[in-house]
Parts: C-alpha cells; structure tokens; sequence
C-alpha cells in the first residue's frame, strides 16, 4: 500500500476571496477550523486576498472570528500558492518574491468556504475542474445559477415553482435609459427589495417603502453587481431547509426546516448585522413552528429544489410560507453561511446531524464524487 493511500487525506480549506462577502468567508472559516476532526484530516487553510492572491495563513480559528464588530482580513504572505495543474498531480505549489519555488504537497480535496462572486459563482470550481482536484459542493453549472438571483429564478420557474414578482436591471440597461428601468418597476408593489444579482449574506440589499428611495437602492447595489434585481416583498413567514447531498441513494436529503424571524426594532430585514453582528436582533427557531403537512412539504420542495439546479454537497433552500398556506421559494444558497451559529448547521443539528458530523459528511461526499462531467 503506498504512502498516499495511508496517510491522512489533506484538505485544504479556502476562504477569503474577492467578493463583498469577504469577511462573512473568513467568519466560516474559522467555524470549520474550530470543528474539523484533525485526527482524521490533515488541515491545510490558504486564504485568498481581497485581489485574489492566494496564501497560506494562520491555523487559529480565532483569527478569523468576528470581534469586537471587527470583520477579519486576508492578506498577502511572503509566498503565493498555486495548484500545479498538471496532469495526475494535485500538488500545492508556493513562491517567493525571489520565485524560489517550494512543494506544500499534494491536496486530496478542496473545502471551498467562499461566498460570492469568484468563489461561490462557478469561477472556482471550474478552475478545480481544470485541475481535477476534487472538492465539496455544487459543481460549475448549479454554482453559477445559485448566485443569480436572476437565471435562479428562471430555471424554478421552469421546474415548476411560484416565485415572487422581480424586475431585473442590466447594466447596459442602466447606463442606456434610466427611466425606462424605473418605469418597468412600477409593474411591483411596494416594498421592493433591491438587491445585487449575484451576492449574497445581504450585502448590498435595501428595502424601499416608497418610490423616493428606489434610484439610491439601485446605485448601491450596483456598488456590488452591475446587474440589479427589484422584488416586490412578500408577506410570508421566512422558511428555510438545509439539503445533504445524498449517500447510498440518489435522493438529496432536507433537514428540519428552521424559520428566521427577526425583531428588532432597527432592523427591517435580515440584513448583515442581524446575520452575523447583532446576534439579538433575529431568532432562529428550528424545528419551525409549522404542522406535520407544512414540514413534510417544505422539506420535499427543498430536495426537488436542490434537484432542480442539479447541485451537490450541500445547499440551503429559502421560501415563503404565506398566510394561504402557499410556498414561495426565494432562493438557493449553494454555500450558505457555515459558522456553528448559521441557520445551515443549525438545522442539521436539530436533524440529528451535529457541526462536526456535517463537515466530516461533506468532506467523505467530496472525496467520492470525480470531477468532469457527472
């Protein structure tokens, strides 16, 4: 038996990134490094900078804690990392500002802990691809239709699910009439949430509850996305399952289903600070106070959900329970939040699945699931 298949498999665990979503990465960073079973996987945690250059960095869970309203920071090394790409070798690759080059050793499975554009967006899994360097989560496809909110839609419209009115704004759109865009949300009731098309964690997301602050809402999403959704609001309670990748069987599984409800006078919505600064301001209830019927159904849309955009690993699904018994689904979230605290892990755990259950769950998934075409 050779060395490669005795030793513990190295998992390299990647965060950071370029996106907005930066900060909320590093936080779930640092929930897995605190979780990871070290007994059984040899730990290899690179960050990437803020303009995409990739390090190695400290092995301490706390660095990448949010303290104090302090949101952590990848920044460069003295060496920069890089997979070989060649073929049959998964080797890590570091230079130097003297291009003194160095082997970290091979990698057996990527744990992409990204959130956003260039990392949940199927930017990175094609690079992975590429490569052929295993890892967890959805592949290149299911990424990228998980963070447009847009062409997310579309394809759930086409499977079969009620969505929510939208108005999308393009970038060529904007810069070429205005007016016409702001004419075509007139079609939605208020309040509208404008949002950046491909973010997540709420970055760059404003309600609006009259037609006064409709063009400051798209100019600061377009901070963060070029391309711009309009909803219109939903009254609804907010529903949310966790899906596993299925094993043993070709069926994705959902947890529990977990309702957000968020009180708090200062906050509208569940926006940033309510997701990971001010802990008080929303209530994650799990499992959600809804009857036998309503659970079973939640739960069996998550999985066809899950199927429909043929996602891997892991995902959370996002609906809309209204008042008439209705589920409106509002999103698919291929790497949702992962610290110990985040509604993901969370209703695993009232599944029966505890944090370092899950993680070890995930990584076997990735280990087992070739790359290509699948």
């Amino acid at each position: 038996m050779s060395q490669r298949n005795i030793r513990k498999p190295r998992v390299m665990l990647l965060f950071g990134g370029r996106s907005s979503e930066h900060p909320v990465s590093c936080v779930t960073a640092a929930g897995v490094l605190d979780a990871i079973d070290r007994d059984k996987y040899d730990v290899v945690p690179v960050g990437i900078t803020r303009d995409g250059a990739w390090t190695l960095v400290d092995q301490d869970f706390s660095t990448w804690s949010l303290s104090n309203n302090q949101k952590p920071e990848v920044t460069a090394g003295s060496e920069f990392l890089r997979l070989t790409g060649e073929p049959g070798s998964h080797e890590l690759l570091a230079s130097d500002a003297a291009h003194a080059v160095r082997s970290l050793g091979e990698i057996d499975l990527v744990f992409p802990l990204l959130h956003g554009p260039f990392g949940e967006d199927g930017s990175l899994q094609g690079m992975l691809e590429m490569v052929d360097v295993p890892y967890v989560g959805s592949g290149i496809a299911a990424s990228a239709i998980g963070m447009d909110k847009h062409f997310m839609k579309v394809v759930f419209e086409a499977a079969g699910f009620e969505v929510g009115p939208y108005v999308v704004i393009g970038d060529k759109a904007w810069e070429r009439d205005q007016e016409a865009c702001l004419e075509s949300v007139k079609a939605l009731a208020y309040p509208l949430f404008v949002k950046p098309a491909r973010a997540g964690s709420s970055v760059g997301i404003t309600r609006v509850d009259t037609s006064d602050g409709l063009v400051a809402a798209i100019v600061e999403a377009r901070i963060h996305d070029p391309k711009v959704i309009v909803e219109a609001g939903i009254v609804g309670r907010e529903i949310e399952c966790g899906v596993l990748e299925g094993r043993g069987s070709l069926s994705a599984r959902a947890s529990m289903p977990g309702e957000i409800v968020v009180d708090d006078a200062g906050h509208t919505f569940y926006d940033f600070d309510a997701k990971y600064v001010n802990g008080a301001a929303a209530q994650l209830s799990c499992p959600a106070s809804l009857d036998s019927e309503a659970t079973a159904e939640v739960r069996r849309l998550a999985a066809e959900a899950f199927d429909a955009v043929n996602a891997e690993g892991l995902s959370r699904v996002d609906f809309f329970y209204t008042p008439e018994g209705k589920w409106i689904i509002n999103e698919i979230n291929t790497m949702p939040g992962f610290t110990p605290s985040s509604m993901y892990p969370h209703m695993w755990s009232k599944t029966g699945v505890d944090y370092g259950e899950l993680i070890d769950e995930l990584i076997h998934l990735g280990l087992n699931r070739k790359t290509g075409l699948r």
